[in-house]
């Protein structure tokens, strides 16, 4: 990478080059010439369809959340607490199927450093849902007062240690007992004594547990990791990162809270969602940084056609949103929006980015109408119906793949996937997803 000096007088796309360059050639030891070759092919495949270059066929992005565990014969519940059998149905699915990427098990969260911290804002299998469940569940709460806006302005990092750590893990409600970080400067005594406070040690010590815990997570993680890419498989989630709106309505306002803020206390949603924006995307290019791959996964939820209107999608939505969208491109990231829901009648708002900058990922869409009005200038993912991923036959979802690379590929610019993911299902209509790509997705 180049200096920082240098780095700054670089446009995004010669940026987006060099980091091009750097997911072409990761820090590991291929298996084989035959999966290093494959390996560049499938990365080119992907980079050519960002930039609305012809590559040999139409890429795909295989929708796989938790599938392998239930492929290994194994379920959520068993692989969240045992790291070994984690690794052992991963490892599995990376050598059972061809793929032209691979997302890693980031998403199969520690169950026991859940249960040390006393995580209590989502349920999962044996914590209040059942064992056999193939899914978490978020809880859906008002967590931030209305009242509290100010504090998280001013402080955001200050506000969500004192305040939502304590609420959102009950091991750690202690920290609540500390007084606010930021005067904190030149005489630790003075706020590392708080430290002494028999609940504030007690969270402390929980923390310590549950972090040496989820090092044991991140270790076997990070093995799937390296034997994917080994094998040949590039990973497409550099990152994760999302719209501001969507950070506060999600995990501290609620859906009712946030969507009454806008009318109620317009001005202070405004200013809490811009205090956001520099922190999310300073920590989203640290996380690209740190895996070397430039795609940036974001989930959208509360911008969907139907939670709010075209006019406060403009106002309340978009704005910061697309200020985290070109901090990203600006330093040659390809954000990944997955537009959850219809984002049908938004069309005409979220093309105004640069063109070639972004792959828009598509639930429910006429793609068709899609692909005239942003697919142009974008790369376009999506959207075979997840229903038919789940219940359908091969052949349904081969001739569904069929349709929309008709509609989508010409040109160049799609990348085939699912309108969700998958967490159960026929693991044959994974297959049929690929026979279909490199059937009819041809240049």
């Amino acid at each position: 990478m180049e200096t920082k000096k240098n780095w700054e007088k670089l446009s995004w796309q010669e940026k987006r080059e060099e980091r091009f360059k750097r997911w072409l050639s990761p820090d590991v030891k291929f298996v084989s010439l035959e999966a290093e070759k494959l390996y560049k092919e499938r990365v080119t495949r992907f980079i050519k369809a960002i930039k609305l270059e012809k590559p040999d066929r139409v890429p795909v992005m295989l929708p796989v959340e938790y599938l392998p565990a239930i492929y290994a014969g194994t379920n959520l519940k068993t692989v969240m607490y045992d790291y070994g059998e984690l690794k052992r149905a991963w490892l599995k699915f990376i050598d059972e199927f061809d793929m032209d990427s691979f997302t890693g098990a980031g998403l199969v969260f520690p169950g026991k450093v859940l249960e040390i911290l006393g995580y209590n804002i989502q349920k999962w299998p044996g914590h209040g849902l059942a064992d056999d469940s193939p899914s978490h569940q978020f809880i859906e709460g008002e967590y931030m007062k209305a009242e509290e806006y100010d504090a998280l302005i001013r402080d955001p990092a200050d506000y969500l240690f004192r305040r939502f750590l304590p609420l959102s893990n009950t091991a750690l409600k202690g920290f609540r007992k500390l007084p606010a970080m930021t005067p904190f400067i030149g005489i630790p005594a003075n706020y590392v004594v708080n430290f002494g406070d028999p609940d504030v040690r007690a969270a402390t010590l929980k923390l310590l547990e549950a972090g040496q815990e989820a090092m044991k997570w991140a270790v076997a993680l990070g093995e799937v990791g390296q034997v994917s890419l080994a094998a040949g498989l590039p990973n497409v989630w550099g990152g994760m990162s999302g719209a501001p709106f969507d950070m506060i309505g999600d995990w501290l306002r609620g859906t009712q809270g946030i969507m009454m803020d806008m009318f109620q206390r317009p001005d202070k949603l405004h200013k809490a969602m811009e205090r956001i924006v520099p922190i999310a995307i300073d920590d989203t290019v640290g996380q690209a940084n740190a895996s070397g791959c430039p795609i940036i996964f974001m989930p959208l939820h509360k911008g969907t056609g139907g939670f709010m209107s075209n006019r406060q999608f403009e106002e309340f939505y978009w704005p910061t949103f697309r200020e985290v969208l070109m901090g990203l491109i600006n330093e040659g990231l390809v954000p990944l929006p997955f537009a959850e829901g219809n984002y049908e009648s938004r069309l005409e708002i979220i093309k105004d980015l640069p063109r070639t900058s972004t792959i828009w990922y598509f639930e429910h869409m006429d793609m068709a109408k899609a692909k005239k009005i942003i697919g142009v200038d974008t790369c376009l993912a999506g959207n075979v119906p997840v229903r038919l991923m789940v219940t359908g036959s091969p052949e349904e979802v081969k001739e569904s793949c069929r349709k929309l690379i008709e509609i989508c590929a010409p040109g160049s610019g799609y990348i085939l996937t699912a309108g969700a993911y998958m967490d159960i299902g026929n693991p044959e209509n994974l297959r049929a997803m690929m026979a279909a790509a490199k059937e009819y997705g041809k240049y």
